[in-house]
């Protein structure tokens, strides 16, 4: 009989900006914003022979009678202690037990014992002894993968995901980052020497969620942009495949660094491949904070003129707001929020500064003794922190940070931002401009959920109202509008979350 791999990826331990657990609370099936790419990508990897399913918990309950061998478990530091609860029900029924991913080759030690085989670093250059050791029963308790060449990144297992229940699909370019910000726990496990996946092999990706449906995918590069000779051969090649899909072209998103707006031609690229979006990390307009921080690449630059460079070109931009750097006071939060209803920026994922383990911010911490004991546990909430501030007390930070994302998520201050987000979009240089159709039953819902939120009281219909005559004027705008909407509604679901989660 055939060894089978059950591959789960747990649910996270709350709600996210980037999440869609708006879907649930507003009467659909679970659902998830960005397909998870980790489970079909470990799932790949698997003998041929294997039988293999999955589960994304965030769509699917986790089904602990599954008859399969192996029970392979990976997420991120917001599902870590959901990890340790599905490994725990699974060895009690007797299941041998993988676990892997970000948070456990950034904090192993979390999780000795805690499972059977413990998998540290990337899964690519021991995928074929670890799988041939657990078919022969003579499993290790500890692997350790080093970095990988991408090429050897097998094809996706999308046909084991329930692509229906999610927003967007992804496709992984690069790994690997040349910055060094202090906080950023990428560089530890995925190296400061960024690597690059093929293009063919990312085309042919592409190839395969555009027959799923995807008509929105996110190119998951922790900086796509920071190598900009190798970024426009990718967005080249991009701008090509677009062009050539008989069914209606692609809206692409990704994460770039604010330098990138120095660089007109790469803007220029990124319009005409089909680039609608942008997560830049602006962190903070606390010019010492970003020294602080080693965010090297924004200190002295105009960071809303950068924005209003990507929105020139057709290109919004969603951004990360953290408070609680050693350089930032009591008067954080106003400049925070002053700084932002400034901005053409809608959407910001707000949090206090934590210390994700094996950072350089984690060690200096600890060495002060600034660190919260067991902080891993709760460094996945943007409502909590693993850290004790420098220049305000813990509870000062945290009742600042509900202050600032109420504040910032009124429906007039988040409206008044996408009104000025709408006043300077300019049309995409493109050839041919993505489909805005609703496809697949998930993109209808997504339109109802925003019907939903913005009838919810007077304020949102107002907010709506203004909103909705604005793009009569200007409805090239239309998409990252219904976009940033619907981000709206998750935030509020966010909002709501966390507020039943203090009365409990």
């Amino acid at each position: 009989m055939a060894a089978s791999l059950y591959v789960i990826t747990p649910r996270a331990q709350c709600a996210s900006y980037f999440g869609a657990e708006v879907f649930a609370r507003s009467g659909f099936r679970d659902a998830q914003g960005i397909a998870d790419l980790t489970a079909v990508t470990v799932a790949a990897m698997a003998p041929s022979s294997w039988d293999v399913s999955l589960c994304d918990e965030h769509v699917s309950a986790i089904d602990f009678a599954h008859p399969a061998s192996f029970i392979a478990i990976t997420g991120k530091i917001t599902q870590a202690a959901r990890m340790l609860e599905v490994a725990a029900e699974f060895r009690r029924r007797g299941k041998t037990v993988l676990m892997g991913g970000p948070c456990v080759s950034l904090s192993p030690e979390a999780f000795r014992g805690r499972c059977d085989v413990l998998v540290i670093g990337e899964l690519e250059s021991i995928a074929r002894d670890l799988f041939a050791d657990l078919e022969r029963g003579s499993s290790k308790p500890e692997y350790a993968g080093a970095a990988a060449d991408l090429a050897a990144t097998p094809m996706p297992r999308w046909d084991l995901y329930p692509t229906e229940r999610a927003l967007s699909g992804t496709v992984q370019t690069s790994r690997g980052c040349p910055f060094e910000c202090e906080f950023c726990d990428v560089i530890q496990y995925l190296g400061r020497r960024q690597r690059f996946k093929p293009i063919p092999q990312i085309l042919a990706e592409l190839d395969v969620l555009y027959r799923c449906g995807f008509r929105t995918i996110f190119l998951a590069d922790d900086n796509f942009s920071v190598h900009r000779r190798h970024a426009k051969e990718i967005l080249a090649a991009l701008a090509e495949w677009n062009r050539s899909r008989a069914d209606g072209a692609v809206a692409f998103n990704t994460q770039v660094s604010i330098d990138t707006a120095r660089d007109p031609e790469l803007l220029q690229m990124l319009s005409r491949a089909g680039m609608r979006n942008v997560f830049v990390g602006i962190e903070t307009s606390n010019q010492e904070s970003l020294k602080e921080a080693r965010k090297r690449q924004n200190v002295g630059v105009d960071l809303l003129a950068g924005v209003r460079q990507f929105l020139t070109h057709g290109i919004s931009v969603t951004s990360g707001m953290i408070v609680g750097f050693d350089h930032d006071g009591l008067d954080i939060f106003d400049r925070q929020f002053e700084f932002a209803m400034a901005s053409p920026i809608p959407i910001f994922s707000l949090g206090a500064l934590v210390a994700p383990a094996a950072t350089p911010l984690y060690e200096r911490l600890r060495d002060a003794g600034r660190l919260i004991p067991d902080g891993h546990e709760v460094a996945g909430s943007p409502w909590d922190t693993n850290i004790v501030p420098a220049r305000m007390t813990r509870d000062e930070l945290m009742t600042g940070l509900r202050r600032l994302s109420r504040d910032l998520y009124t429906p007039a201050n988040f409206g008044q931002r996408v009104l000025q987000m709408i006043d300077a979009l300019q049309p995409a240089i493109v050839a041919r401009e993505p489909d805005g159709a609703a496809r697949r039953a998930i993109d209808s819902e997504a339109m109802l959920v925003i019907r939903a939120m913005m009838e919810r009281g007077p304020e949102e219909r107002r907010m709506m109202a203004a909103v909705t005559r604005r793009l009569q004027h200007k409805p090239s705008a239309r998409r990252p509008v219904l976009q940033a909407l619907f981000r709206y509604a998750q935030v509020r679901t966010l909002h709501e979350s966390a507020a039943v989660a203090a009365v409990v």
